[in-house]
């Protein structure tokens, strides 16, 4: 997949404020200073358009970005595929007031479980870390709302790959205990642009399946 542009397209406050649901969409989440705006704008070859902050907690609304692609790879004059990537809010939360966080609880649940067009969710893990708890509990409320979800793991860059490798194999034998099947997975760093291709060529084949599953009904 060759992306072809990326734009800003709107902050919203609630799902229902969200752009119209005509395209598929993909969103982005994981605790706070997990590097999501530094792997959108990876994904995106655009280093500029997720706005990124050492400060956690700097995503407080449900960020619609309008991605173009293009549908072939020989034909560069041929028609665009169009998509929403969707930057949320982080679940590990900053330090903020107890109503402020009751706030994205509801407004980040609402979105999942109600956005129609939502392919799936890049749940994103910070590679140098053991199993957390926190990203535990988050992935096993998605499978209970049956929300569509894949886990990237970020700045592998940043550890050796022995300890990288240690700590995604210890995450899937976690999830094992509990689940049957497990999502599939990539490994990223935004520095090196490692998981690129990999993320590209998943968004591609789901965005064909999409359509595909549309035509069926």
């Amino acid at each position: 997949m060759i992306i072809a542009s990326a734009e800003y397209l709107i902050s919203s406050p609630d799902y229902t404020n969200c752009p119209v649901p005509d395209k598929p969409e993909y969103a982005f989440i994981g605790r706070s200073n997990v590097g999501k705006s530094s792997l959108i704008n990876m994904i995106c070859n655009n280093q500029k358009l997720a706005k990124t902050s050492s400060a956690p907690g700097k995503t407080q609304m449900i960020n619609h970005f309008e991605i173009s692609s293009l549908k072939d790879n020989h034909k560069p004059n041929d028609k665009f595929d169009k998509w929403y990537i969707v930057d949320l809010p982080g679940y590990g939360f900053a330090k903020v007031s107890q109503t402020a966080r009751r706030r994205w609880e509801q407004m980040i649940e609402n979105y999942l479980r109600k956005r129609e067009n939502l392919v799936n969710v890049f749940v994103l893990l910070d590679s140098r870390h053991t199993p957390q708890a926190i990203d535990l509990e988050f992935v096993n409320q998605l499978g209970k709302w049956q929300v569509p979800f894949n886990l990237a793991f970020t700045k592998a860059d940043k550890e050796n790959q022995r300890t990288v490798a240690a700590n995604v194999k210890a995450f899937l034998d976690a999830m094992r205990k509990t689940w049957q099947f497990l999502p599939q997975h990539f490994v990223t760093s935004a520095e090196k642009k490692q998981g690129r291709d990999k993320m590209l060529a998943y968004i591609e084949q789901s965005y064909k399946e999409y359509f595909e599953s549309d035509e069926q009904e």
